[in-house]
């Protein structure tokens, strides 16, 4: 009978044995054996979850992991927390290491915040808590109405810098774009490094993308006849005597590296690696200002599409991520992909949780910009 100390379990909602490596090793480090429980998709791709123990009145955490269906891996974790939700369970705590769709939280044009609906879908489920670890925006903890502690993986991926790369004192931390450069500040300040900056037409920040505030489109003016007339309720006629300034068009620069890089070491910091285009230019344009080795750290490898060979083709030596998702598929296809272990920290995030603890120990050092 698997009776976990203190009256919790943990649970994984996977219905994929490659995603429940990550939960394995979270219970071994806790000491407790994985819940009991049936997680499957049915002949016509519904979710089904069958709990094979009593919860009643317990502190459940569900550990759901990520794969690359990610709609299957939301609509898990959804069907098991209502699922222990009805079966009496006291807390249900969602530890969800990369959070899904945390780059929808912006208004993009007619869109929506996809994020924010998620959140809402979660608390409506059952959870109570989600721990996750660096949000893409960390803003997103906003859009829920109960406790998010979102965890960092700087510590572990800054401690792998000093330890597996040789001659680090040699190298600078790179962000590929202004809008990293907060985060490769921070790295570069602990470890006592040098910073560069990439900035130019061939790297594009997510607040430069269009948004709500140009929707709808402004209105062309026309000019001489055109034959045709349009419905009086189809004119967009300004206010008698207002002339709207006319908007600047944004011109980026070309592509430039701020910061010396010549005979060092480039190690590129960021939070997500998907397609992998823009980093494998980075590496091009370091190596033509004469770094002689470059990394890419990142806490999240999705590492989508054709990301494997396109790294191991690349002037990139080393791309290094946590198992927050799992990619051993893409470790296979390219040996360049290393992976850091957080099992620890969110091992002892449940452990502080379940026991009311404190979780500041889990933020020394650890900056805002992280």
């Amino acid at each position: 009978m698997n009776i976990a100390r203190g009256g919790y379990r943990v649970f994984s909602a996977n219905s994929s044995a490659a995603c429940t490596e990550l939960a394995q090793k979270i219970t071994e480090r806790l000491g407790v054996e994985l819940g009991k429980s049936v997680v499957y998709q049915e002949s016509n791709s519904e979710t089904r979850v069958d709990v094979k123990e009593s919860v009643r009145g317990q502190d459940i955490f569900i550990i759901q992991t990520i794969p690359r269906d990610v709609n299957t891996a939301v609509m898990e974790l959804l069907v098991m927390a209502y699922a222990l939700k009805t079966s009496c369970a006291k807390n249900i705590i969602g530890v969800i290491p990369y959070f899904p769709y945390s780059k929808q939280c912006k208004m993009r044009k007619r869109g929506s915040i996809v994020c924010k609906l998620l959140a809402s879908m979660l608390a409506k489920a059952g959870l109570t808590h989600i721990i996750t670890m660096d949000l893409h925006q960390k803003e997103i903890q906003g859009f829920f109405n109960f406790p998010v502690d979102n965890l960092r993986a700087s510590p572990f991926l800054i401690q792998y810098i000093q330890e597996e790369i040789p001659n680090y004192r040699n190298a600078v931390i790179v962000a590929k774009s202004p809008s990293a450069a907060k985060r490769a500040q921070s790295y570069a300040e602990r470890l006592r490094l040098g910073l560069a900056v990439i900035h130019g037409e061939a790297h594009h920040s997510e607040s430069d993308m269009a948004d709500g505030r140009h929707s709808p489109p402004l209105s062309r003016a026309i000019t001489g006849h055109t034959g045709l007339e349009l419905p009086s309720s189809s004119r967009q006629v300004p206010f008698p005597g207002i002339e709207l300034p006319m908007m600047m068009a944004k011109e980026k620069p070309p592509i430039s590296v701020v910061g010396d890089v010549g005979g060092r070491i480039a190690i590129i910091v960021d939070d997500i690696i998907d397609d992998v285009e823009d980093f494998v230019a980075a590496a091009e344009i370091l190596k033509e200002r004469g770094a002689y080795k470059i990394y890419v750290m990142a806490t999240h490898g999705l590492l989508s599409a054709e990301a494997p060979r396109l790294i191991e083709e690349s002037a990139i030596d080393e791309v290094v991520v946590t198992n927050t998702v799992p990619h051993e598929v893409q470790k296979l296809q390219c040996p360049k992909i290393k992976t850091v272990d957080v099992s620890m920290i969110l091992a002892e995030a449940i452990r502080r949780i379940h026991n009311g603890e404190s979780m500041a120990y889990l933020f020394r050092n650890i900056a805002m910009d992280d």
